[in-house]
């Protein structure tokens, strides 16, 4: 008798092992349709200004998915331009069981500058979390915000002190980065009477305080000797002080034409001003006409017509009247001024 209770006890308990273990299996099943989160923004519609940096700009608030089951859930926020399908989002992780993310007006226009927005106009982007367990459930995503944005530049400088300046970082021109991520480039003009010496170094200040030379190999060191272009004209140099490295490229702007000097025969090299971005050069021109070519070489040129630069090749800019002339481009804008002076 006793035997038998101590066997019925024995299988009662088995039972409720399994019984248990089968419920705990039931609560871990994933949903076949786990409901997706929800994201919200504070603001909708943002120009950001430098001035308000420290400002908070946005507040994105979201409840996070049901999977079905309690688990441990990765959020990321993805940031991407809108109609691009997040094909190339900027992702931020968001910590375990937070349920907000606000960003300061300089952090989110950081956000923005990665996405290489525009600076002059407003863009539409997109906002989303991406929800996931493990590789083996589906991915979810919260609902969409779209907001209208606008960054402002994060201009940073740096210096080119070098003979053909006198070698003062205080007057040196300077190489630019738009979006002070520190990678800078700029266009240095080596005039022909520098002597045969085209030596510069790069310092990211206006002192000797840090200054760059060459590490060997296209790296910089502030222990490397000077850098230097090959000869006179105008280069483009690209310093990256993140990793040390540079590089250095033939790059010029000129005039050409039988209006100009020589003709149709070579270019009048114009020079680059940092600040502005315009090539310009002020030089006599008779009556004729003119263009614009890169690297003196036809493969890039321009003329041009009420003062919009364009590909057409029988589009020459006419000068009707000899004289002496600033002569001006801007590359990006794709415009151009001629001034009788």
């Amino acid at each position: 008798m006793k035997s038998h209770i101590i066997k019925t006890l024995a299988f009662g308990m088995m039972m409720l092992v399994l019984w248990s273990c089968k419920k705990d299996e039931v609560q871990s099943v994933a949903s076949d349709s786990p409901a997706s989160g929800t994201l919200k923004a504070s603001e909708t519609t943002l120009n950001l200004e430098k001035a308000n940096e420290a400002e908070t700009a946005v507040t994105f608030n979201f409840t996070e998915p049901d999977f079905g089951f309690k688990a441990a859930v990765k959020n990321t926020l993805q940031i991407a331009i809108k109609g691009s399908n997040f094909a190339a989002p900027k992702e931020v992780a968001i910590d375990a069981k937070v349920t907000s993310k606000t960003y300061t007006v300089l952090e989110f226009n950081q956000v923005l500058l990665a996405l290489e927005l525009p600076f002059d106009s407003a863009t539409e982007i997109e906002a989303r979390v991406k929800s996931e367990v493990n590789d083996k459930l589906k991915t979810i995503y919260s609902s969409t915000v779209s907001m209208s944005v606008k960054p402002y530049p994060l201009i940073a400088w740096a210096y080119v002190p070098g003979n053909y300046q006198g070698w003062n970082p205080a007057t040196a021109d300077s190489l630019i980065s738009a979006t002070g991520n520190g990678i800078y480039t700029g266009y240095i003009y080596y005039n022909a009477d520098a002597g045969n010496n085209y030596e510069f170094k790069i310092t990211p200040a206006k002192s000797w305080a840090t200054a760059y030379g060459d590490g060997g190999g296209g790296s910089l060191s502030t222990s490397g000797g000077n850098l230097k272009v090959a000869g006179p004209g105008s280069y483009q140099i690209t310093a990256n002080l993140n990793a040390l490295t540079y590089e250095i490229k033939k790059y010029s702007w000129g005039i050409i034409g039988s209006a100009t000097p020589t003709g149709w025969d070579s270019d009048t090299d114009m020079k680059y001003n940092n600040g502005t971005g315009v090539w310009s050069v002020t030089l006599p021109l008779t009556v004729g006409e003119i263009k614009f070519r890169l690297n003196d070489d036809w493969g890039t040129n321009y003329g041009g017509a009420g003062g919009v630069l364009n590909t057409n090749n029988d589009n020459n800019i006419k000068i009707d009247a000899a004289g002496n002339y600033r002569v001006s481009i801007d590359i990006n804008a794709k415009t151009y001024t001629i001034t009788k002076l």
